[in-house]
């Protein structure tokens, strides 16, 4: 099953709306390391609206406890520091996508571990260095969902 990790986030209001977003399409959250905020964060829970019982949260004390904890996911890595973009990755049900900070993303060291699995969300203008959290979050979440054929989506549905 595909999942989301989140590599100690610091904005409550992203990680409340990542959080919306996995209950919405039946995604795992990962949480991993320290967080920028309480998990119990006023407005971290109001992102998340009344959707949070919804969501299959895990907590983390680091990546290798991740790792541990999903010995047969394959970690996709999401930075600006690459230049193959998400939609020529293909993307299986076991891929966990793996999401750094707000202010600076994932780690170097865990990058250059992991170069063969990061991908990039292509930005068409050189003077923006990264988009919203929640908002690649959602970008890349989707398309691995289109891609494992997770939707079945029937005319009748319309």
């Amino acid at each position: 099953m595909l999942s989301i990790a989140l590599i100690e986030p610091e904005i409550p209001p992203n990680t409340g709306n990542i959080a919306r977003l996995c209950a919405a399409t039946h995604t795992p959250l990962h949480v991993v390391g320290a967080t920028g905020f309480r998990m119990d964060d006023r407005s971290l829970k109001r992102a998340g609206l009344d959707y949070w019982q919804h969501v299959t949260l895990h907590r983390h004390l680091d990546f290798d406890a991740l790792r541990a904890h999903q010995p047969h996911a394959r970690f996709v890595f999401l930075t600006t520091k690459v230049h193959k973009s998400y939609t020529d990755w293909r993307f299986t049900d076991d891929d966990c996508l793996v999401f750094g900070r707000e202010t600076r993303g994932l780690p170097d060291e865990l990058l250059n571990a992991n170069h063969d699995h990061c991908i990039t969300i292509p930005m068409m203008n050189p003077n923006v260095r990264s988009l919203n959290l929640a908002t690649s979050v959602a970008i890349v979440l989707y398309e691995a969902l289109r891609q494992t054929n997770a939707f079945t989506i029937k005319a009748d549905d319309f």
